[in-house]
């Protein structure tokens, strides 16, 4: 989003170039202001200040220059994401200001816009509120609400939850005032964000009342964070292929509303669904492109957090390792606590505890603390991963304090099901499960067996796994405690004519055969031990002992390359209609996703089309592979879901491959029993 700050044509938003036109200054700006303020379209209103100011300029006229400098800044605080764009409306504004007496509403209106940025970018809240106090005295509602609408933006952070809900507060009472639609509406927005942010029980009161609002008056803006809500409250109740199509659908109809932030807000959302559906790990394409988009809010820090946990997940250690390096350069306390915060956080912790960096866990939990009785939610309601006692418990169980593990955990589970938050409340069950298993006060084998079967009961009826990576906690936690293995339920994994048996505490299913079970068969029958992707690719993981058939593996199944070329002709189709719809920024970004899925197609298919084969690509045989136990693992689900919950929660796939039972009694692999 550019516009031009010298002599020529502009480049609006839009894509559209103003070169003078027939419109006025004063038209531009009516329709500029009527855009942003009444409907709430900053997209569109953006073009139009563009015109309103090279007008203004053009023809000297200080007032319209300042107020279409003004509308440039938008609705919140660094709409302009590049360093580029935010210099151009920086230079805009504060030539604005020099032309005006600086004595005058429009002057404190763009010292006020000025200081918000500058704030936001920092992460301190205390210059704009100062501009706060000056606007109150100033007498002009206008200038009141913009400074307070702004201030409330630049107070993101965990630790300003009394002054947030003050300042909106504030603001739904000045915004009568204005005669402007859209100040009540955003007034509403932010106070019901500032109860779901803490927790409080009226938050969906709240959120009931502004939808009332809504359909009196719509709000383009407004809008699209309220549906936003509505996905990340889809996340909470458990729906989460219902949320995850939710989020898909809101993305597309919501990206000229939501402007730069679309993209990172349905990335926070299909995350965390990724997340609680087990698959993380398949984000890391995405992660990777995203990490470093220059749109990305100078405070948000959550991408180098989220593909350091889906790197973990995957068993990619080494890109982990290197996304924890990059946020902790400073060191974790240098991240701005910003709308994010909390949601790196929680990635940081978790994968601490996939890695067992003991030093990362210790780091973040002492700056997590004082915010324990905090929802880990992301901006203004994009997504909520539950309690932050849950990242505190976490961090517990990877430094080895069992007692304070289960003290946190507990009351993530009370805090989680307060919330609503099925998938967290499974999970921090689990954990809990583990905290209680270790010696120690809190040790209570009986209470670790009935939290850990909720858990299994809850992800069922959710047909959720459990995410990887947590039974490889309590192994090697019970093993630096204790020095003994882990107790665990062994599992029978055995070829039954055409199809597969097996058992696991006291539960059995009885499964059509597929690949996927005979790469399962082998990590059972080696608990704990790592098998590489390759080699069960490549049909040796059990010293050579598998069922007869090809050694090799397509690298994407016929029904996986008909649903990519589904694909790219919807892509295709999108693109087409975002072009004529004068979106070129959308347009491309389909497009750059139909060029990854046709290079994902060629890299699949060799000569003559005929798909490749296996040679020794440990990358190919990941995802094969982990494709492959996946589909196993839904099929023993749908046989029985609560067995099928289990058995995801003990398996994990990467690189290497593992189940994380019991030991074997002997070093060597074991052969399943085929």
């Amino acid at each position: 989003m550019r516009t031009s700050a010298g002599p020529g044509p502009v480049v609006a938003s839009n894509g559209d170039l103003d070169d003078g036109g027939t419109e006025t200054g004063t038209a531009a700006l009516s329709a500029a202001e009527h855009a942003l303020l009444v409907d709430g379209d900053p997209w569109t209103a953006r073009g139009h200040f563009a015109a309103a100011y090279r007008r203004a300029e053009r023809g000297g006229d200080p007032d319209t220059l300042a107020r279409a400098a003004l509308g440039l800044g938008g609705l919140w605080a660094q709409e302009q994401r590049t360093v580029a764009d935010a210099a151009a409306t920086r230079t805009r504004q504060l030539a604005a200001l020099r032309s005006l007496d600086p004595r005058s509403v429009l002057a404190l209106r763009l010292r006020i816009r000025l200081t918000a940025e500058e704030a936001y970018r920092t992460g301190e809240p205390g210059p704009i509120l100062a501009q706060v106090a000056e606007a109150r005295a100033c007498g002009d509602g206008v200038a009141r609400v913009e400074a307070l609408t702004l201030a409330h933006y630049c107070a993101m952070g965990p630790g300003h939850g009394p002054l947030r809900l003050e300042l909106a507060q504030e603001l739904i009472g000045e915004a009568s005032g204005t005669g402007r639609p859209g100040d009540l509406l955003v007034g509403l927005l932010l106070h019901t964000v500032d109860l779901f942010l803490d927790a409080h029980p009226h938050a969906a009161r709240s959120l009931a009342e502004l939808r009332e609002h809504l359909a009196i008056h719509d709000h383009r803006a407004v809008r699209a964070v309220v549906e936003v809500i509505e996905v990340m409250l889809g996340i909470r109740a458990g729906r989460l292929a219902d949320a995850g199509a939710l989020a898909d659908e809101r993305a597309e109809r919501g990206a000229t509303a939501a402007g730069v932030n679309a993209r990172a807000w349905y990335g926070g959302q299909l995350g965390t669904i990724r997340w609680f559906q087990g698959r993380i790990a398949e984000l890391r394409p995405m992660l990777s492109g995203l990490v470093d988009s220059p749109t990305l809010s100078e405070t948000d820090y959550s991408t180098y957090a989220s593909l350091a946990l889906a790197a973990a997940s995957g068993g990619d250690r080494p890109l982990a390792t290197s996304m924890l390096a990059r946020l902790r350069g400073r060191g974790l306390a240098a991240l701005p606590q910003a709308a994010t915060w909390l949601l790196t956080m929680y990635c940081v912790t978790e994968t601490a505890w996939l890695l067992g960096d003991r030093a990362v866990a210790a780091e973040a939990a002492a700056l997590m603390a004082p915010h324990a009785r905090l929802p880990v939610i992301a901006g203004h309601g994009i997504t909520c991963l539950g309690s932050l006692h849950h990242c505190l418990g976490t961090a517990a169980l990877t430094t080895g304090d069992a007692d304070a593990a289960a003290g946190h955990l507990r009351a993530a589970v009370q805090e989680n099901m307060s919330l609503g938050h099925r998938p967290a409340t499974a999970l921090s069950r689990t954990r809990l499960a583990l905290a209680l298993a270790l010696p120690g006060p809190s040790h209570d084998p009986a209470g670790a067996d009935a939290e850990q079967a909720a858990a299994v009961k809850e992800a069922a009826e959710l047909h959720m796994p459990l995410p990887s990576g947590t039974e490889r906690g309590t192994v090697r936690l019970r093993d630096d405690a204790a020095g003994a293995p882990g107790r665990a339920t062994p599992v029978v994994c055995r070829r039954d004519g055409k199809g597969w048996h097996i058992e696991l505490g006291g539960r059995t299913a009885t499964v059509d055969h597929c690949v996927g079970l005979e790469h399962l068969a082998v990590l059972m029958a080696n608990p704990g031990q790592e098998i590489p992707a390759v080699e069960l690719a490549a049909g040796h993981g059990g010293q050579g002992a598998v069922s007869p058939g090809p050694a090799v593996q397509p690298v994407l199944d016929e029904a996986a390359k008909r649903r990519y070329k589904e694909r790219l002709a919807e892509l295709q189709d999108q693109a087409d209609r975002s072009d004529l719809a004068g979106d070129p920024d959308r347009a491309a970004e389909l497009l750059r996703e139909r060029d990854w899925l046709i290079a994902e197609l060629a890299s699949a298919a060799g000569l003559g089309g005929r798909t490749r084969r296996f040679a020794d690509n440990e990358e190919r045989a990941r995802i094969a592979v982990g494709k492959a136990i996946r589909r196993a693992l839904d099929r023993v689900a749908a046989a029985d879901p609560a067995l099928g919950a289990e058995l995801r929660a003990r398996v994990r796939t990467g690189l290497r491959c593992c189940y994380l039972g019991p030991r074997a009694e002997h070093p060597r692999r074991a052969t399943p029993r085929l």
